[in-house]
């Protein structure tokens, strides 16, 4: 265990806010955990991706002599002492989880997370876990990486910090390394391996050698190759492919996403997605183009997936997603069933626009490579914008009454301009 001083003012925080944190000390023990230590000690900075704002996670601990007859959880008396520390003007916003025990506020421009500290079991590989209130060195130990179990501890006594490092995260940093906790952390929760991408991508590190073998072991075990098609799928709990989509999404999002996916597939881990994805040599241009398009980079990743629709399901993507992805598969199935290919642009733009699927899906099989590339290009960029060179008032004050004829009359003209398009 490192234990160590650490200045308080390393973590920028308004002096009244520090004062009200060391103040609180008095009656809990406060810590700041998680990526703020990790970054403070690699001299990064902490923000919120979304707000841009500065962004502690603090564990609450009640003290031996808190009130035992109070049924509030411990973050919410230590929300609460703070709300009545500070100005009314200071408070940004404040949310209170009843569920969770737990707080969401915004004091003096910081983002602020309160948890009480809790123990963690897991009653089945991938379930959720089972959560109980616990002490600070109980919560540290719950967490995936050495160098995210790290504590930042205030004093009631005076203005310094206390590290705590249970778990040797300091010398990992060092080592530009991730090491897992425990011999069945990937066992507990596989999402941890796709966390392990992220981390690795934004830090620059490498797993450690001991954490890599986990990480195959359990990737050998793990029946997600028949799960993705519908057998065993008893064995893999539903609200793991809710935490894989997650974990995911903020890999495709918020990371140096090229090179995440590029350690998931060197380590073969991409199977925890689809087995069909781990062979994939297509993903970098598909996510590129879906940038491009504005497409959605997760649906746009399981496009190559031989059960895009299932995996999707499993995985409990937004609906408006599952959508798209069988709005590609109709699409791709329709195009199989034609006797011959279109060869002009009016065809094409025929066959593109029929009922069934949307222009995101014609973008899908454009940046999937599911259909001839350049026409759909095309119709990607120009034909689709191209109107009807007579507009509906003008054909209107020509004596065609509105109606069915006037939208036909109206798809006729626009099909003479496209047959001057080249396909």
């Amino acid at each position: 265990m490192t234990v160590s001083a650490i200045d308080a003012g390393d973590l920028s925080l308004p002096p009244r806010l520090l004062a009200a944190f060391h103040r609180s000390a008095d009656c809990a023990v406060l810590a700041v955990v998680g990526g703020a230590v990790r970054d403070l000690l690699l001299h990064r900075v902490h923000r919120d991706p979304l707000r841009g704002l500065p962004d502690l996670d603090l564990v609450v601990e009640l003290a031996p002599g808190a009130d035992p007859a109070d049924p509030r959880p411990a973050a919410h008396r230590l929300a609460e002492t703070l709300l009545e520390d500070v100005p009314a003007a200071a408070v940004g916003f404040c949310q209170f989880h009843r569920a969770f025990g737990t707080v969401e506020l915004e004091l003096d421009g910081i983002l602020l997370d309160l948890a009480s500290a809790r123990r963690e079991t897991y009653p089945a590989p991938g379930e959720n876990p089972v959560v109980t209130d616990g002490t600070l060195e109980e919560d540290l130990a719950r967490r995936d990486f050495s160098i995210n179990a790290m504590a930042l501890v205030f004093a009631s006594s005076g203005p310094g910090l206390r590290l705590l490092d249970p778990h040797g995260g300091w010398a990992d940093l060092a080592h530009r390394q991730l090491r897992l906790l425990h011999p069945r952390s990937l066992e507990d929760d596989p999402t941890r391996i796709v966390r392990a991408a992220r981390y690795a991508a934004r830090l620059g590190f490498s797993l450690a050698p001991a954490s890599l073998e986990q990480l195959r072991a359990t990737l050998a075990r793990w029946p997600w190759g028949e799960a993705s098609r519908g057998a065993g799928s008893g064995r893999v709990p539903p609200a793991l492919g809710t935490r894989l989509r997650m974990e995911l999404e903020l890999l495709l999002e918020r990371e140096p996403w090229e090179a995440a996916l590029g350690s998931l597939q060197a380590w073969g881990a991409l199977v925890l997605v689809d087995p069909a994805l781990q062979s994939d040599r297509g993903w970098r241009r598909r996510l590129h183009w879906a940038r491009r398009c504005g497409l959605p980079p997760l649906a746009a990743l399981l496009a190559a997936s031989g059960s895009a629709s299932a995996v999707a399901m499993r995985l409990q993507l937004p609906h408006g997603q599952q959508r798209l992805l069988a709005q590609l598969a109709l699409l791709c199935q329709s195009w199989q069933a034609l006797e011959a290919a279109p060869a002009t642009a009016e065809a094409w733009t025929r066959f593109l626009e029929r009922p069934g699927w949307s222009a995101e899906a014609v973008a899908l099989a454009l940046v999937s490579g599911a259909l001839p590339r350049r026409p759909l290009l095309r119709w990607w960029c120009r034909w689709r914008h191209l109107p009807s060179p007579v507009s509906a008032g003008e054909l209107i004050a020509a004596g065609l009454r509105p109606g069915p004829a006037l939208g036909e009359r109206l798809r006729e003209l626009r099909g003479e301009r496209l047959r001057d398009e080249r396909p």
